[in-house]
């Protein structure tokens, strides 16, 4: 975006795919190598930037058909004004309970503050839990912001709960912070996740630009797709005997051109096609011989169907 000085094209929606890679020790759900789904939308401002790409998510999982137990948590770092406040609020109550924290959080409270909220360490929960929370400090903006992304999830209808732990530690997130959470990937249950990071471009020597955006990891999705849908098929075509092959491609041409899912089953013996072509359950099986298409069994109310066999008659 800044290199090759895209800022002309603001607001930009981008999809971008590809590899990455990890460091740390892989954890269940998680890859040495891995491959992710991204989308952006850089240089909007406005909450209904949040609310596209959060609605927009939200429809990929149904269409992968993995929505189920998936549930969208979500939060609010507030502008910059609420989220300095905050983390000042926060250092200095850890600080006062560092004896009481366990080692991570201790070297979190140095870097980064705020994850010491997600911590999953038991003996950090009750401190985390106790904390002080963004909405004590929230400015009258931040708080519209919020409410805007709110009310705009709820008009497209996208279930949503609020998670005032779900935090970002890098301090050029602002505002909306969300994830996709399933229970069926152990501890790693993060689906897709992502949020605002107003500050990003400015950090990298850009202009300060608004931009919002969320990742899902290609593996992650796959390990939640129990089966690939497949579709039924609407014909399936058996050849009784091999006189009859020319007929029965010629009438695997049409269905296909008349948008008809259609198959053909013109292999094995002659006395077992039929059989072979029952066990995929197609909607339809037309037989075909030496004279030509002769008969159908199974559905006979698919007009599309019923108007190419008729042009046979």
């Amino acid at each position: 975006y800044l290199t090759n000085g895209w800022q002309q094209f603001a607001p930009m929606k981008l999809s971008v795919h590809g590899p990455l890679f990890r460091y740390e020790r892989p954890q269940k759900g998680r890859y040495r190598q891995f491959h992710q789904i991204d989308a952006e939308i850089i240089g909007a401002a406005e909450p209904a930037a949040d609310v596209e790409l959060l609605v927009m998510a939200d429809q990929l999982l149904k269409e992968l058909g993995i929505n189920d137990g998936v549930t969208l948590q979500l939060n609010t770092l507030g502008d910059t004004p609420s989220r300095d406040a905050w983390r000042a609020a926060l250092v200095g109550y850890f600080n006062d309970h560092k004896g009481a924290l366990s080692e991570d959080s201790l070297a979190r409270l140095e870097k980064n503050p705020l994850r010491i909220l997600d911590s999953k360490d038991p003996k950090d929960r009750p401190i985390a839990d106790a904390a002080p929370v963004i909405d004590d400090y929230l400015s009258g903006e931040a708080q519209d912001f919020f409410g805007a992304v709110t009310a705009g999830l709820d008009a497209a209808g996208v279930a949503w709960t609020r998670n005032a732990a779900l935090v970002r530690g890098l301090d050029y997130y602002r505002h909306t912070a969300f994830e996709f959470v399933t229970d069926r990937l152990g501890a790693q249950g993060t689906v897709l996740g992502g949020g605002r990071y107003d500050g990003l471009i400015e950090n990298l020597g850009g202009p300060a630009t608004p931009a919002v955006g969320w990742a899902a990891g290609i593996e992650r999705l796959g390990m939640l797709i129990d089966a690939v849908p497949t579709q039924q098929i609407e014909a399936m075509i058996v050849l009784e005997n091999d006189a009859g092959l020319g007929h029965a491609f010629a009438l695997l041409r049409q269905l296909r051109q008349a948008g008809i899912s259609a198959d053909m089953i013109a292999t094995g013996s002659p006395k077992k096609r039929y059989d072979k072509a029952v066990k995929q359950s197609p909607a339809a099986i037309l037989r075909v011989n030496g004279d030509g298409y002769y008969g159908m069994s199974g559905e006979g109310n698919n007009d599309r169907l019923k108007s190419v066999l008729q042009s046979l008659a």
